[in-house]
């Protein structure tokens, strides 16, 4: 696979699962101030978080059975723009909880771990 300009050319798209879709669309919501789109699936409840599916990575919820929420296995982290201390300051008040505040990781910029509404482990990262 050729790689295109800086962005990883091995991921696509993800999904986090979830048992209750309402509260989680309202969780990502607000943790971006954006609106999760309900997309129509014939088994399963899906929303997807704005984002570039032609040039960039995207991501959504997922409900239904053998989708069960974790904080164990691979760690997503989301764009936190510029900074992410906004998106993780609207953490807790949408219903997650803050595991790890904002971090330095030196020059990759800043992270921080969070568990959503549902119980899945997350993270932020920024530059700044």
């Amino acid at each position: 696979m050729k790689e295109s300009g800086t962005r990883c050319p091995y991921m696509k798209m993800w999904k986090r699962n979830i048992t209750n879709f309402d509260r989680a669309k309202e969780f990502y919501g607000k943790l971006f101030n954006a609106e999760v789109q309900e997309m129509p699936h014939p088994e399963y409840r899906y929303g997807m978080l704005p984002g570039d599916m032609q040039n960039g990575v995207s991501g959504g919820i997922v409900q239904g059975a053998g989708f069960e929420p974790s904080d164990k296995g691979p760690l997503i982290y989301l764009n936190g723009g510029d900074d992410l201390t906004g998106a993780l300051s609207r953490v807790e008040t949408a219903g997650g909880k803050i595991v790890l505040p904002k971090t330095s990781i030196g020059p990759n910029g800043f992270m921080a771990h969070f568990i959503d509404s549902e119980g899945n482990k997350m993270a932020l990262h920024s530059m700044n």
